[in-house]
């Protein structure tokens, strides 16, 4: 029987706007209707503006390749970022994003990929001498890949094991996901440029956030750098704009760490987590992915150049980006008027393309609900363009897509292949929106070494 993975309830009509706030406070899954998984556009007018959701991949690539200039992220989701990202890479905006853009591309360039994975590796081959003394007890899921997903971000940018600041920076994470990362409506409402009420704690937040990464920084920079890079922060160190030959200033280049940090840890936790929860569902489905991965011999020296031949795991990577897509919504906020199909919208109009739709959407997807690696295996057609983007798409797609993909290759890879994962409670685990897809509990497993 294939596996279908629990989801909440869609409710049957649209919200109302007291639905909707409620929804984004709680489970943002929860603000689209059942209709929204068929239909092609919806759209609400709240408070004198449009909601519009699309679902076309034509009008995706309007919006997000065709006419990028005409929108901008909305007051909402700057909000909530900018205090744990700074005015990095996903914040900017213009002139300064295209230079951020073209300093930090090189540093996740594929040539350092089988850099970054030696220290994945390394990652890996600690999280799994651990789990071996775990073996038959229950394990708290999420945590487990949040450490290792943070050790790897540690090691990849800074050639550090994160012991010392790890713990630290998960409670930092959590408190911030609890307190401060849910918008209220006058977050939505003001411009980014007027503080909202919120906006007090999220600043004071902000102080002891970039203090830690500025220790973190501290430690790095006093170790002399070296002729040939070790990681990301050697090369963003170097880093220079092709085109001006300017560097990173100390603040901007805090503000980069950030943000990778972030990006890079807890997407890939998550998505970790999903896959691994819904491999425990589906047995058979982790018994050919187990197969695979004692097959694939990990070259020590190289383990980048094993990744190509994880093919079925890469497949498992893949469907559970489709149906747990970390970033489950992007909101654009129009600028200047613009047509999308038939509908105008004036400034001001609020578009959601959201990625836990679209991957779920009937019109795009056969038995969108069922967990089915194989539809990502290579002798089956790709899915249409901007019908499946986990990592955004168009000019500012995931700048470490890439390494996000070889890092949970190898990481799925190496656990499965050393471990059966089963569920150690029988409680349907539910996905909630917040600003990454997370469990509604932790939900323990267990380990049993192969």
């Amino acid at each position: 029987m294939p596996f279908i993975p629990p989801v909440p309830a869609a409710p049957e009509t649209p919200p109302s706007f007291r639905q909707f706030l409620r929804a984004v406070r709680t489970n943002a899954l929860c603000m689209w209707p059942k209709s929204a998984y068929r239909q092609d556009m919806a759209v609400s007018k709240f408070f004198g503006r449009f909601n519009v959701l699309l679902n076309t991949p034509d009008a995706i690539h309007h919006v997000l390749v065709g006419e990028p200039g005409k929108y901008r992220r909305s007051p909402a989701s700057i909000r909530v970022l900018r205090p744990i990202t700074g005015e990095g890479l996903l914040l900017s905006e213009g002139d300064d994003w295209k230079l951020q853009r073209r300093t930090v591309a090189p540093a996740l360039a594929p040539r350092v990929m089988p850099m970054l994975a030696r220290h994945i590796a390394a990652a890996n081959e600690r999280a799994v001498a651990r789990l071996h003394q775990q073996v038959g007890e229950p394990i708290d899921l999420l945590a487990t890949m949040q450490t290792l997903a943070l050790d790897i971000a540690g090691r990849s940018m800074f050639s550090l094991e994160m012991d010392q600041y790890g713990a630290l920076m998960r409670r930092m994470l959590t408190e911030y996901a609890e307190n401060y990362s849910k918008p209220h409506l006058l977050d939505m409402l003001l411009p980014a440029s007027i503080p909202s009420p919120r906006d007090i704690g999220r600043m004071r937040f902000k102080r002891r956030w970039m203090s830690l990464i500025q220790t973190i920084l501290a430690v790095r920079m006093a170790t002399p750098q070296p002729e040939v890079p070790r990681d990301i922060f050697d090369l963003l160190r170097a880093a220079r704009d092709p085109e001006t030959g300017a560097g990173f200033s100390a603040a901007q280049l805090r503000d980069q760490v950030a943000t990778l940090i972030l990006a890079g840890h807890e997407t890939t936790a998550v998505t970790l987590f999903w896959a691994l929860l819904t491999l425990a569902e589906a047995p058979e489905e982790q018994e050919w992915l187990a197969e695979e991965a004692v097959g694939v011999a990990i070259d020590t020296e190289n383990p980048f150049a094993s990744v190509a031949r994880l093919i079925r795991t890469r497949a498992v990577v893949n469907e559970t980006l489709r149906l747990f897509p970390a970033a489950f919504t992007l909101v654009r906020e129009a600028i200047v008027p613009d047509r999308i199909g038939d509908l105008e919208l004036p400034p001001r109009s609020i578009v959601f393309i959201a990625p836990w739709v679209l991957h779920r959407h009937h019109a795009l997807w056969r038995d969108p609900a069922v967990f089915r690696p194989a539809r990502f295996m290579p002798d089956q057609p790709p899915p249409e363009r901007f019908a499946f983007m986990p990592f955004g798409a168009g000019p500012r797609i995931c700048v470490g897509a890439q390494f996000a993909m070889t890092e949970a290759i190898m990481v799925l890879a190496a656990i499965v292949g050393q471990f059966r994962i089963t569920r150690a409670d029988t409680r349907p685990v539910l996905p909630v929106g917040i600003v990454t897809i997370q469990p509604d509990y932790a939900a323990p497993v267990r380990l049993t070494s192969r």
